[in-house]
């Protein structure tokens, strides 16, 4: 062991500064590790901050062949933090065993020779540090971290200079725990990436106990500061203790299929013990700490657990605040809408004009005027002060709020509208925006005639859709018959028929909406545009009402033209649902976090496919806790503004049950089975695209190719086709796709249809289809929210009345006859829907100041090996390219559904964007 002038008590233990220089005397009483570093001082007062005392220089000279490195240690700032010194200790891990115990060889740790800060930054700090190895202690594989501090850390990255081969990185981007709260030593792995097979003798044993400590035991429930990752059904969505009408079945299992969710542990509810009891609502920064005690120590999650790293960072906290309009959207009772801000439960807009002031950009958004705005700021001020001290972002309050009676509210001005306030109204664009809109996932070709259900006509009546052959070709004005229009593929559909059918009582029984089954028809034009067919909207038979079915056609005498204007409404909420339930939430959200969960617990932090993984995981499991505490919940922003209302889950799980697959969710095959594509060897991609101007397919298409022939190249690498069995014998791999099937999507493990993994080609084709559906696939369908749906009659959420001719009475008709705009503006969502979906949809469609985009930024592991650092470049620069591909695009006048008068080009899938709402940015992980 390597000799110092130290004696043995002080040489224990080496510690670094952080933020402040130690004041003498300050809390030294309680912190023993303090008046440890104060004795260590005064014993060697000589010595310098910068090692340049003479004992030190002694140390390093005391053998010629052990190497002198210099560390720099990058640590964040605290959140939170005070003036008090904190303390960390780092032992380096030597790759291998001793050859002559055939043990792990000893950590080096008492090796740091000089400490103090080297640089500080707004964000982080760097601490500079020498260590002293010895000439047998072979490649560092790893080092240890032990806070000695009372608070959490966030270590950043170690850089170690002067090694013969080279520098030597080891990236953290982790919070570290105290040691009063973990005594565990937290293990980090050099960037070198490894197979399991391939690891170095000296790191298997720390390689499989760091699986088992993220892994759990599946019992307690978790804390705030823990990093363990389990599965658990969505059984927390419901609060049956507050109210019956808020108790929620569990997804999970034969009667509601889904996918699990990251376990909490927290104890059930007492009105259903299948259910999760809601944890405290009390904002752990507002208690009263000791000044040695760390608030995260032993708080439960309240909630919103999720394992301690997939917070979000300090920026993004910052400038998220979903959460806080949530809070005070949910405080504003229906009572103090009405008193003070003159907002009734199911209010109607009077009139379209009193729509469009909600835009009102010509007057300033700065100061609130009238009396009683100032007596409802102070009140939202002092409601949310205590509750979440920890954002202190007011934009949004002022963005919220009016000047006077007539403007509360204020939004910016959706770029759809601002290029064309009309554009919502024609048949064109509702059409067009199938393709290249918000949804472009739902439409399909039709193939077969007549439509039929496949429901029990039993129950919900006659199968055979009332759409028929001469109402079709009456449309297609003997431009050709519909079997000529089917064989040449001109029929197109989106279908919520089956779906929602067997929800429309339920629905119904809940005041202010309504719900039918709907299918609608589209027809193919010469230029590849869609132009409306036909509407066809379904109620089953309800006591002794028969089933009742009406086909409403776009003809242009007044009162067609009307019902016409209502059936879309129904149909664009329909639409509005289906895609935030299962285009969005479902397919990317939710199935999500199981492939996360799974590749914590089986993958190690070391191992090459975890890495390649690991940012396309950023932030999703926190933004799903989130969700599922204000978005999904009972009484949330879905159940309360949308049309399936508090049944709005279980069709969620009605949809995960019939239509999800993880092999459809690859675009080549979600296209292939909605009859959009052919396969074609000699086309572009392989795939014929039966609309050619369809621009989320073609974009899209696009940067799948990119994404798998990156993964290809990474792939290849670490599993050389000469070595194929190095994937069936890769035991992490394999116990993470086995968990994936059997765990993290449990009531579809039995399905014939999950991919095997084999082969290179099956790994590449599994992870493709993941990268994409983080990046590419939520892009589309969550970026082009406010720029859509921020205007809401484009995309109204909920549909409030059934058609003025379902069951027809003499005075509703009438009414609808003498003013049909004030009929479809009693359809559309009432004030208070509407206002909260568009502050949701603004916030959710925001890109933050720290977002991650696609091949924008390398990860250490990749830069440290060559191959794939050439691999990433490549990447990087074909991304580039594509941007420039979707501008000239955009820019080609043949193609109408992304060029003309008014439209917004199609630019959901550019890969790069600014901060805010954009309309553009492929992020690399479902991080909003």
């Amino acid at each position: 062991m390597l000799k110092t002038p130290f004696s043995q008590a002080d040489s224990a233990r080496s510690f670094f500064i952080l933020h402040k220089p130690f004041l003498a005397g300050n809390g030294t009483a309680s912190f023993p590790a303090i008046r440890r570093r104060q004795s260590f001082h005064k014993k060697h007062k000589n010595c310098s901050v910068r090692s340049t005392s003479s004992n030190i220089q002694a140390v390093l000279n005391t053998t010629e062949k052990s190497i002198k490195v210099k560390a720099i240690v990058t640590v964040g700032w605290f959140m939170n933090s005070d003036n008090s010194d904190k303390f960390f200790l780092l032992e380096l891990v030597s790759a291998h065993l001793d050859p002559k115990t055939g043990q792990e060889k000893a950590r080096i740790k008492d090796s740091v020779i000089s400490f103090g800060r080297e640089e500080e930054k707004e964000e982080e700090v760097k601490y500079e540090c020498r260590f002293v190895i010895p000439p047998d202690f072979g490649d560092v594989g790893a080092i240890s971290v032990e806070n000695e501090h009372f608070k959490e850390m966030f270590f950043k990255n170690i850089v170690f200079e002067r090694f013969p081969n080279g520098p030597v990185n080891i990236t953290f981007n982790s919070w570290v725990q105290p040691k009063s709260i973990n005594s565990e030593k937290r293990i980090f792995f050099t960037n070198k990436s490894y197979l399991p097979l391939d690891t170095p003798d000296g790191l298997k044993r720390l390689r499989e106990k760091e699986l088992e400590i993220l892994r759990g035991t599946g019992v307690e429930e978790r804390k705030t500061c823990e990093r363990i990752y389990d599965y658990d059904k969505y059984n927390d969505l419901g609060d049956p203790d507050s109210s019956e009408e808020l108790a929620r079945p569990v997804l999970g299992g034969k009667e509601h299929p889904y996918p699990r969710r990251c376990r909490t542990g927290r104890k059930p509810t007492v009105k259903d013990p299948l259910s999760e009891k809601k944890g405290d609502n009390e904002d752990p920064l507002s208690e009263k700490k000791g000044d040695n005690e760390d608030p995260l120590a032993k708080k439960k999650s309240s909630g919103v657990y999720v394992p301690r790293d997939e917070e979000f960072s300090k920026v993004k906290q910052q400038t998220f605040t979903a959460n806080t309009v949530l809070s005070f959207l949910h405080a504003l009772q229906p009572s103090i809408i009405e008193s003070a801000l003159g907002i009734i439960d199911n209010k109607t807009f009077p009139s379209f004009t009193a729509i469009d002031s909600l835009f009102p950009e010509e007057h300033s958004l700065d100061t609130p005027k009238e009396g009683f705005v100032q007596s409802i700021l102070q009140w939202i001020r002092e409601f949310i002060k205590g509750l979440l001290q920890s954002i202190l972002h007011w934009d949004w309050i002022w963005k919220l709020i009016k000047v006077g009676r007539d403007y509360f509210f204020r939004f910016k001005t959706p770029k759809m509208i601002k290029r064309d306030r009309f554009s919502w109204f024609r048949d064109d664009e509702f059409s067009r925006q199938t393709l290249a809109g918000l949804n472009p996932c739902s439409i399909q070709l039709v193939t077969e005639w007549p439509l039929k259900s496949k429901l029990d006509p039993e129950i919900y009546g006659p199968a055979e859709s009332v759409i028929t052959r001469e109402l079709i070709e009456q449309e297609i004005k003997g431009i050709m018959t519909l079997d000529e229009a089917i064989e040449r593929k001109k029929l197109f559909i989106l279908d919520y028929h089956d779906l929602f059918l067997p929800y429309v009582h339920k629905v119904r029984e809940i005041k202010g909406t309504t719900l039918y089954g709907s299918r609608t028809l589209f027809f193919l034009t010469h230029d590849c545009t869609l132009r409306p067919l036909a509407i066809e909207l379904t109620r089953p038979s309800m006591g002794d009402k028969p089933q009742w079915k009406q086909v409403f056609m776009p003809h242009q005498d007044a009162t067609t033209y009307w019902l016409w204007k209502l059936a879309k409404a129904h149909v664009k909420a329909h639409d509005s649902g289906y895609h935030q339930l299962v285009i969005h939430w479902l397919r990317t959200h939710c199935s999500v976090e199981p492939y996360i969960i799974a590749a914590n617990r089986q993958l190690s932090a070391m191992h090459p496919i975890y890495r390649l993984l690991f940012p396309h995981f950023r932030y999703t499991m926190k933004i799903n806790s989130l969700a599922r505490q204000g978005l999904i919940n009972a009484g949330g922003v879905i159940e309360s503004s949308f049309s399936p209302g508090k049944y709005s889950m279980e069709i969620c799980s009605a949809a995960y049950d019939q239509l999800w697959r993880f092999d459809m969710e690859a675009l080549p095959a979600d296209l292939l089975r909605r009859g959009l594509a052919v396969e074609d060897p000699t086309a572009k991609h392989g795939l014929k695209l039966t609309i050619e101007d369809y621009p989320f397919a073609n974009d899209g298409l696009d940067l799948w190719a990119i994404i798998k022939e990156w993964v290809s190249g990474y792939v290849n690498h670490y599993y050389p086709e000469a070595k194929a069995s190095l994937i069936e014998s890769d035991q992490e791999l394999q116990a993470w796709w086995t968990e994936v099937r059997t765990k993290g999507h449990e009531d579809k493990k039995d399905e014939p249809w999950w991919p095997v993994l084999n082969t290179q080609d099956d790994l590449i084709q599994i992870l493709t289809t993941i990268i994409w559906v983080v990046s590419g696939h939520h892009a589309a369908v969550n970026f082009g929210q406010y720029v859509y749906a921020g205007y809401f009659p484009n995309r109204p959420t909920i549909a409030r009345t059934n058609m003025p001719t379902e069951d027809q009475t003499e005075t509703e008709f009438m009414n609808f006859l003498n003013n049909p705009e004030i009929a479809l503006l009693k359809c559309f969502p009432s004030e208070k829907q509407a206002i909260k979906v568009m502050v949701v949809l603004d916030v959710l469609s925001n890109h933050s100041p720290d977002e991650k985009y696609i091949g924008d930024a390398m990860e250490p592991s990749w830069a440290a090996n060559p191959i794939i650092k050439a691999a990433f470049d490549r990447f990087s620069g074909k991304l580039k390219e594509f941007e420039g591909i979707i501008n000239s695009r955009n820019a080609d006048k043949n193609l109408k559904n992304r060029f003309g008068v008014g439209i917004v080009p199609y630019e959901l899938l550019k890969p790069t964007s600014e901060p805010g709402v954009t309309g553009m940015g492929v992020p690399n992980s479902i991080s909003i």
